[in-house]
């Protein structure tokens, strides 16, 4: 097995080196490559992942689902593992991919935010369950190459739930597992948001989804409900 750790960011700068640094730290002889794919950032993210060890790719479309599939294609691994630039990783993540595939095709972990708040705390441990509406990009997603490839990777029709629709579209045919143990999710939507803000922004857009309303307009709406740094 060799894993390929594939990136998307749009001007993580202050984290990209860290997270790429990590996965060297701790991945071994059986990560083959850190692969960052950026959507044309305006900061310094591409110098400081390439100096951090990592293979940097530029999007010219900066779409979490274009990124990926960028990353994917240029890939050398067996097995493919996305992460967010803003997610803390298990340092066994080796090993507990190596051990799920075992029984599985793909699939992710739990996950807890790096806050102390009771509240977010609660919307963490709902992720133990194996329910659509408790999955999510911030959980990693490791899954065989040949499976994305038959799959046809993420749909870039999607600019957003882009997880939500491979997650479903994989299960049709493969095997999923939740890996028991939690990555660690950076808190920042709600430093500047509050709790029901957000959950007002997931839920509709969940709803929106379901509903299979144009991608494009889910985005205009979720951006309307919440405030960014």
């Amino acid at each position: 097995m060799k894993i390929s750790v594939i990136i998307p960011v749009f001007n993580e700068a202050d984290q990209i080196a860290e997270r790429i640094q990590f996965v060297w730290l701790n991945g071994g002889s059986k990560v083959a490559e850190v692969i960052v794919v950026d959507g044309l950032s305006t900061d310094e993210t591409v110098s400081i992942a390439a100096q951090a060890g990592a293979k940097v790719l530029i999007s010219q479309q900066r779409s979490r689902a274009a990124q990926m599939n960028m990353g994917a294609r240029e890939a050398i691994g067996t097995v493919l593992y996305f992460v967010h630039a803003d997610v803390k990783l298990v340092g066994s993540f080796v090993e507990d991919i190596e051990q799920a595939l075992k029984h599985s095709d793909a699939g992710c972990y739990r996950y807890v935010f790096e806050s102390n708040r009771f509240i977010l705390k609660i919307n963490a441990w709902f992720t133990r369950f194996d329910r659509i509406m408790c999955r999510g990009g911030d959980q990693t997603l490791y899954v065989r190459k040949e499976v994305f490839d038959q799959l046809n990777g993420f749909d870039e029709y999607y600019s957003i739930m882009e997880d939500y629709d491979f997650i479903l579209r994989l299960r049709k045919r493969f095997r999923f597992y939740i890996i028991p143990k939690n990555v660690r999710v950076s808190a920042r939507k709600y430093d500047t948001n509050s709790w029901l803000q957000v959950q007002r922004a997931n839920f509709t857009v969940f709803m929106m989804f379901f509903q299979k309303r144009p991608p494009d307009e889910m985005k205009a709406r979720y951006r309307q409900l919440l405030n960014y740094r």
